[in-house]
């Protein structure tokens, strides 16, 4: 979807079609390079006060005394505008809630579940887990193998390392997102140097000038926090290192970046091994709990009476069973980096495996590839997975393909048949009452009709979808 898109809708105050957008996943708001905090800036400028609330409601960024919140502020275009943005008190990275990823990554850092390492900073306390901070920093991946190596306990005891700063520092390392108070920029920047890691250093300039020309030109303005938002595609790259190392040595071609990369050598300190049809995936149990309450629960269970690695006698060793390695590397990869590869041939098994394993945002991404393959032969049976998986996303995109054929549909019988099973599907319904698909089919036939044509398209489709239903026998 074009941006423009979504920013016209905020300019006009279109409620419906921004709702319509953010919800049905088009798009994410406060990406970072996608859509930033444009959306509620234009809802704001434009005084659309319900807009502006909705936006708010579904995450959208608006924090007193950072440049994205006084941007809002001081371009809101009514007092009570402005009333409402200083009044909602709720955070973006913790609103968002359907972005499993994130929250995630987020809680990850927060909890420190499973960790394996602690740095002690002038006094604070920080877990953290080794194969994360390896796979996003060559200079962490480093000193674990070097001075740190063997170490489940760091002091940083160095006069210029701020707690602050270091802090600010993991949640990049994690997240992508770093918020940081403008007073210990210069504190980040150097211990980003010292870590090597030049992307933020470069982020932080850019947002600095941001700030600063902003600040400069509205004068009465105070921004106190400064915010990086997530490079998403890095993160997920840098994470799929630690898929790549999971992955046994004999399945690795073809999945990695090279046949041969830095995965033969880089240590992902692994704590758990999957078997699976005889291979062994050697895993994190932070990854696979923080995102599964399947192998959450699976994993409490198992520690009663596991098998142990022999190769290392401290990784605990599950079979699991009734899924093949194609599809568990498949599982894999999503757990790790959000992502997976799917064809065609193998989306729906995926599909059945998320909903076994509890991973909603895999089903999600399924969804979404199995809309690309619609079509007249399979968007019947394409509704049905929708409606059985709860994928409404696809049930709609597929109610939508079926208002564009209906002329055709109305022919088939088991087109009646489904109409028949959906009416029936509705608890103590009368014969008057509403069929939730026949709904659905009208709406997108109905909507958008502008000319004098597509009126009387509309209006013959809609003929033919009440002459089925008088023939079956249902009024609705």
């Amino acid at each position: 979807m074009d941006a423009a898109d979504l920013f016209t809708s905020c300019r006009k105050g279109d409620v419906s079609r921004v709702r319509y957008l953010v919800e049905q996943r088009d798009v994410e708001l406060n990406v970072r390079d996608k859509w930033d905090s444009t959306p509620l800036y234009y809802a704001c400028l434009c005084g659309h006060e319900e807009l502006v609330q909705y936006l708010l409601a579904s995450g959208a960024k608006c924090e007193a005394n950072t440049f994205d919140g006084e941007r809002c502020l001081y371009g809101a275009l009514s007092d009570a505008i402005r009333r409402l943005l200083k009044e909602y008190k709720r955070i973006t990275a913790k609103a968002m809630q359907r972005d499993y990823y994130d929250h995630f990554l987020q809680i990850l850092l927060e909890q420190g579940s499973f960790s394996d390492v602690v740095f002690l900073v002038h006094g604070e306390v920080f877990r953290a887990h080794r194969c994360v901070l390896s796979a996003r920093s060559e200079y962490f991946a480093h000193m674990f193998e070097t001075k740190w190596k063997g170490k489940t306990m760091i002091a940083l005891k160095h006069p210029l390392i701020n707690p602050a700063a270091f802090g600010a520092l993991l949640q990049y390392l994690y997240t992508g997102r770093l918020d940081i108070n403008v007073s210990y920029v210069d504190d980040c920047k150097r211990l980003a140097k010292q870590c090597k890691i030049g992307t933020l250093i470069e982020e932080l300039e850019v947002k600095c000038k941001q700030v600063y020309d902003f600040v400069s030109s509205k004068p009465g303005t105070c921004v106190k926090v400064l915010t990086l938002d997530p490079d998403s595609y890095q993160l997920q790259d840098d994470l799929s290192q630690l898929a790549n190392c999971a992955l046994p040595p004999e399945l690795r071609v073809g999945f990695g970046e090279l046949p041969f990369d830095k995965t033969d050598n880089f240590p992902s300190y692994p704590d758990i091994c999957f078997r699976v049809e005889g291979y062994d995936f050697l895993c994190h149990k932070a990854f696979f709990c923080g995102r599964s309450d399947y192998f959450k629960a699976l994993m409490e269970d198992h520690f009663s009476e596991g098998e142990m690695l022999v190769s290392a006698p401290h990784i605990a060793v599950i079979t699991l069973h009734n899924i093949s390695h194609e599809l568990f590397t498949r599982i894999l990869y999503y757990i790790y980096s959000d992502d997976t590869q799917m064809t065609q041939d193998n989306v729906f098994d995926v599909l059945c495996v998320a909903d076994m394993y509890l991973l909603p945002g895999l089903k999600r991404l399924c969804g979404k590839s199995l809309a690309a393959f619609i079509c007249e032969d399979n968007v019947l049976h394409m509704w049905k997975s929708a409606r059985l998986f709860c994928l409404t996303r696809l049930e709609d995109q597929c109610t939508q393909y079926m208002a564009k054929i209906i002329e055709r549909l109305v022919e088939r019988a088991d087109f009646a048949e489904m109409i028949r099973d959906d009416a029936a599907a509705v608890e103590a319904r009368q014969e008057t009452d509403s069929i939730p698909l026949v709904d659905e089919i009208r709406y997108h036939i109905s909507s958008d009709v502008q000319t004098y044509s597509a009126i009387e398209e509309a209006s013959q489709k809609l003929s033919a979808l009440e002459h089925l239903l008088s023939s079956i026998g249902l009024e609705c």
